[in-house]
């Protein structure tokens, strides 16, 4: 799976959990995969007479969906208090950088049963998705070549701005719940930082900033970036993380999937131009 897929099972095998075991002590017998609206995903799994709902999800999603806690031991009502202490932690730990997911759990005695209502909440962990090293020097090269880079993201806003002030990315930092409520024409200019975006508010990044008179290159990897990175002036798919829908809509793809590649790209380009003109 992805980096983040990979973390956690390098996190549980250390604290002595076999994913190979698991898997064959608790069968998964179904899925509610991931999707960028509900920022979740859950499996059921087989264990002995009964089956286990198994959630993980950007923390407020996760805790919208409990009704309770695993405190000492056993499942207790999921109070207003308690909620705000979690989304407290949630927040110190976005403040570091870190990105955080949150996870449930719930027991059923059928499968049909199997759904997203009212889960235990068992708790955050928190994990370091540092920028490559060569990413900070290729947004400096950006801005003394007259280039802006926007962070488009699905993580938590103040992860989004903390990992913005490492790379030294400025400007006005929104969610994309935002986007639907101002008037993007007249804003875009001013923000840098889109946190918990879904996929079709990039195609209204893109139209806003050439309504301006922008030459606009998207980057993108999933299936809902399609009309993002085709309207683009430049669309760019990763090739190592990106769908076949993504590479076949953009005009390029990127080989490595690294952002001072495109930098590299643009040099390269501006002196052909320039010894051509």
């Amino acid at each position: 799976g992805d980096p983040t897929e990979a973390a956690l099972v390098v996190s549980a095998h250390k604290h002595g959990q076999d994913k190979k075991f698991l898997e064959k002590e608790h069968p998964r017998i179904n899925e509610i995969p991931f999707d960028s609206q509900r920022k979740r995903m859950s499996t059921l799994h087989k264990d002995g007479n009964i089956y286990v709902c198994c959630t993980k999800g950007a923390p407020d999603m996760i805790l919208d969906r409990c009704k309770y806690i695993y405190l000492n031991g056993k499942a207790e009502l999921l109070t207003k208090e308690l909620k705000s202490k979690i989304m407290s932690q949630n927040i110190e730990f976005a403040n570091e950088a870190l990105r955080v997911l949150g996870f449930a759990y719930k027991e059923i005695n059928t499968p049909e049963k199997f759904n997203e209502e009212e889960l235990i909440f068992i708790g955050l962990q928190a994990m370091m998705d540092p920028p490559r090293e060569e990413v900070k020097n290729a947004i400096l090269k950006c801005k003394s070549a007259g280039i802006k880079v926007i962070m488009i993201t699905g993580d938590f806003l103040n992860t989004a701005k903390a990992v913005a002030s490492q790379l030294g990315i400025e400007g006005k930092a929104i969610e994309g719940k935002d986007i639907e409520n101002i008037n993007l024409d007249n804003e875009v200019e001013h923000i840098s930082i889109y946190a918990r975006v879904n996929p079709e508010h990039k195609q209204d990044i893109v139209k806003a900033l050439q309504k301006k008179g922008h030459i606009v290159a998207m980057t993108g990897d999933g299936v809902n970036d399609a009309p993002a990175l085709k309207n683009a002036d430049i669309g760019i798919a990763m090739g190592i993380t990106g769908t076949d829908v993504a590479k076949e809509s953009a005009h390029m793809i990127l080989m490595d999937d690294n952002f001072a590649t495109i930098v590299k790209a643009v040099k390269e380009g501006r002196k052909i131009y320039d010894n051509i003109r």
